[in-house]
């Protein structure tokens, strides 16, 4: 089903408490959207995707998206490009921090992978 439309700081104030990816776009041959939630000082360690550039936008509370070392911080309606062979992870500095990650469409998000 597709969704055109959806309240993702609903979404995110739903999942309180619990961690991983909450919603997925549906319908998009083209793109990966993901809704990730972690409480604090969970994340998604560091890695190099060699794949696909990626944005990181915040929907709710408060953490930081490290690039290639540098300390980027992330809330809501912040927006992090991270492009494709840069060394990245995130960690929740809140206990509500959630982010839309989207990118080009290569498979369902792999945290912990």
């Amino acid at each position: 089903m597709r969704e055109d439309s959806v309240n993702l700081a609903e979404i995110a104030a739903s999942a309180a408490g619990r961690s991983g990816v909450f919603w997925a776009l549906q319908g998009s041959s083209e793109l990966n959207a993901n809704l990730v939630r972690f409480e604090t000082d969970g994340g998604v360690g560091e890695h190099v995707n060699h794949e696909v550039d990626e944005l990181i936008v915040g929907v709710s509370g408060s953490g930081s998206v490290h690039v290639d070392g540098t300390e980027h911080p992330v809330s809501n309606g912040i927006m992090i490009f991270v492009s494709l062979g840069a060394r990245r992870s995130t960690r929740a500095t809140s206990g509500d921090f959630a982010y839309l990650s989207v990118h080009r469409r290569r498979g369902p998000l792999r945290i912990g992978d």
